[in-house]
Formats: C-alpha cells, structure tokens, sequence
C-alpha cells in the first residue's frame, strides 16, 4: 500500500506525471494525507495520525542558517526500528581513501574509457555500480569518488542509503524512478537527481536497460554557485530544482536495507518498508534538474571563458573558490566570438577533471569508435597537458568565424581539488582506451623564424 499527496506549497507537474516543490534550498513542505504535518512545532507531545516525529540533519546543528540543512519526517515507523547490520560483499563499489591495500598511486597519464559492459543479467542499480577512483577520506568527510552504473533490473524489495556523502546521480542511457523517503522522482537522460547523504532510496527502470554517471560528494553539500559580477540572474536558476511531494509505501514483509558506511556496505533486513514518511517539511530533500534549462553565459566578443562559467553546482571547501568538487556542464550554446579558437584550449589545470558524455559529441574531441562517444569518459588529473585532439584543432583553426550554434551534444565534467586515484578495476578496465595520448599526435611545429 502507497500514498501520495500534494505539498502545502504550489506543486508543480512534469510531462513525467509526477508533481514536484519547486527550488533550490527552499523550506518546502508535504503531506500525503491531510493533517499528517503537525501544526505550529516539529515534534509534539503526539504526533498526528499515530505518526512518528524525527529529523534528519544534514548539517551540524550549530552551523550558520545559511548552510543548516535538515528536514522533519513524520513516518508510520521511527528509523531506529531495525536490526543489526552486517557486512556484505562491496562487488564494484569502492570508497574512500582510494589505493589501500591495491597500493594505487594517482596517475599523471591522460586516460579515457567506453562506456561500460553491457551489464549481467539481473544486475540493479546497486549491483551495477562500478567505482572508477576520487580522492580524500569518506571517514573525514572530504573528497569526492566518480562511479558509473549498468543496470537492467529495477530494485525491489530492497532499498539503499549512503552515509558517507550524497549521490549525484547523472544518466546517459534510460530513465529512472527514484523512491525516496520524500517522494517519487523521475530522471533522464539530459536530468540529474541529487540524493541527500543518508536518504533511503530505491531504483526502478523505465527503460529495459539504464546506464550513468554518479558523483558522490564526501565534503560540504552542493550549493548554486556565487554569480558575482554576472549579477541576480543565469547559470542554473533555483526555480529549476524540482524536489518530490510526500509519497509513502505501507508495506508489512522483509525489505533489505544496504547502507553504504565509511566505504563499505552493510546490509540489515526489516520486517517493513522504510520508505514510510507520509509527510515532511524542511530544506535537505532530493531534487530533479533539467540541464537543458541552463542559462548558458559565455562571450560575446572574443576568446573563451574558463570552463568554470559552465558550473551547475559547487561543494565549497576551506578556501574561497576552490571547490571539493565542482559539477559543470557544456550545454548548447552559441559561439559568436571574433578571431578566437572557438573549442576549449589547450591547458594545464590545478584542479582535476574527469569528463562524461551524455549525448552527442563534444566541440573538442573527435567522436567515434575509439573516440569520446555517450557512456564514456576521461580523466585528466592535476597539471595534466590536455586540449582539442588535432582533428579538432585543424579544422577549427581554419573555420570560418561565423555565430554558430552548438546543440548536438551535452557534456558534463566532475572538476575536483585534488588528483583522483583510479581503482585497480579502472586501471585495468577492457573498455580502457589503450592509446588517448594518439589524438595529440601530428599537432605540427609551425613556428620558423
């Protein structure tokens, strides 16, 4: 048995069929039944309908209000109610610290990889997710871990958590149903979904075989970054972030519970759904965005902007402008400017830069067998030498200089302060291109004094 309801706010619907609280950081509110939110306090002496009252914080109690994250869920049954966990095997998800007992050292190399294996039959969400490297400690709460996912089964009877950091899950191939302890979402391709360090979730297909990107961010949570001298407006516009309206299973009979702590995974069987919050208010909720809403910022006289105007969402750290991790994406755009070299430049870079391909191609690499194509990526670590292959940089060097619009490809990159170690999975992948450094080759000496 399953409800779901309205928010107290104006909810809005998507071509998906699923209504939505709209905003980024808002103090939403919803109730599946009515008169399941308590009025006037968060915990009362008796919560109403027989509920439990319980919060869940995101942030220490004490920090700022501008960064206090938590949220009051009124369930059918407390959280605490559950048994013992007990390790279970990782299969191809790792955590932080990276290199352990592997001995794995970080990696100068440019490396890139195609898109996974088909996956095994039966493999869900879970199962499929295949950890490729990060950086930092999860136990610490510091860096970040890049993992990617194949899976052609929907959970059931089984529902998953991550204690170590949120989950920004990006998809490439298929569409998902996320039920979360808040509400239903619905992801894909071209959308990401963002799941709260510690929500309880499960993955349902909408599409017979899925695959995808996750991010998964130990630091500060992802905020909207500062718009500093563009202004009030552009860039991902918090009206854009769509979070669930209350939606709640009463299901009596054993549902496992994997919770992912301190890089392991931990398994615990309940004699009921988790997913039973029948109503919620508060500001730490999962929400849905459309990349395509984003209000591209570029040039509109000469050179190209850093790819940092491209940014989504930024994990601050200690020091002003220099994110844990930054989620950046390469939107369809215009390029109008005057004698510039329109696709990215070649650079060395402090931060380190992995990069996904959702759809299409990207301005500054050569798609194809054997080149940047969907469900693939690349890594570039710190002080690595990377640009445009030389096809892209022959062909756009002698380019007309026309406006031209880029639409035919949707590009993201996970840009990190520190190098990402690769797990020995990743350094030994089959889909591992074994020879990326050739798309340098060729790139002439052209100087002759």
């Amino acid at each position: 048995m399953s409800g779901t309801g309205t928010g107290n706010e104006q909810a809005r619907k998507t071509a998906g069929g699923l209504e939505y609280l709209s905003g980024f950081g808002n103090e939403h509110s919803s109730e599946a039944v009515p008169g399941a939110l308590p009025v006037g306090r968060n915990s009362p002496q008796r919560a109403p309908l027989g509920l439990y009252a319980e919060q869940l914080s995101g942030s220490a109690f004490t920090e700022p209000r501008r960064a206090n994250r938590r949220s009051w869920l009124y369930r059918i049954r407390p959280s605490a109610a559950h048994p013992p966990f007990a390790r279970i095997g990782n299969g191809g998800l790792d955590g932080a610290p990276f290199g352990g007992a592997e001995g794995a050292v970080p990696d100068p190399n440019r490396l890139r990889w195609d898109p996974l294996p088909e996956p095994a039959e039966g493999t869900d969400f879970l199962a499929g997710l295949w950890t490729l490297g990060g950086n930092g400690d999860a136990t610490q709460r510091t860096g970040m871990a890049i993992h990617l996912y194949a899976a052609d089964t929907s959970m059931t009877d089984r529902v998953f958590s991550d204690a170590d950091g949120e989950l920004l899950i990006v998809p490439e191939l298929g569409g998902l149903l996320l039920r979360t302890e808040f509400g239903l979402l619905s992801v894909a391709p071209g959308q990401v979904a963002l799941i709260p360090r510690g929500v309880r979730f499960r993955v349902e297909l909408l599409d017979p075989v899925v695959r995808g990107y996750v991010c998964e961010n130990y630091g500060q949570p992802f905020v909207l970054p500062d718009l500093g001298p563009i202004g009030a407006n552009g860039l991902a516009n918090p009206r854009d972030f769509l979070a669930p309206v209350a939606a709640y299973e009463d299901v009596e009979g054993p549902v496992e519970v994997v919770n992912k702590f301190c890089g392991n995974l931990w398994s615990a069987t309940y004699d009921h759904s988790p997913l039973d919050v029948v109503a919620w208010h508060g500001n730490y909720v999962p929400y849905v965005y459309d990349l395509h809403r984003f209000n591209v910022i570029g040039s509109i006289s000469y050179d190209h902007p850093d790819p940092s105007i491209f940014t989504v969402l930024t994990s601050p750290s200690d020091t002003p402008g220099l994110a844990g991790v930054d989620f950046v994406v390469f939107a369809p755009r215009w390029l109008v400017g005057e004698d510039t070299f329109r696709p990215p430049y070649f650079h060395r870079n402090v931060m380190s830069e992995y990069m996904g391909l959702i759809e299409g191609a990207y301005d500054a690499k050569t798609a194809g067998k054997g080149g940047f194509v969907p469900g693939g990526g690349s890594l570039h670590n710190m002080m690595s030498a990377h640009g445009p292959d030389r096809d892209t940089f022959d062909r756009a060097s002698a380019a007309e200089l026309r406006p031209q619009k880029i639409d035919d490809g949707l590009a993201f990159m996970f840009e990190t302060r520190w190098p990402v170690t690769l797990t020995r999975q990743a350094a030994e992948a089959d889909h591992l291109q074994a020879r990326y450094d050739d798309v340098w080759q060729g790139l002439e000496r052209h100087f002759r004094p």
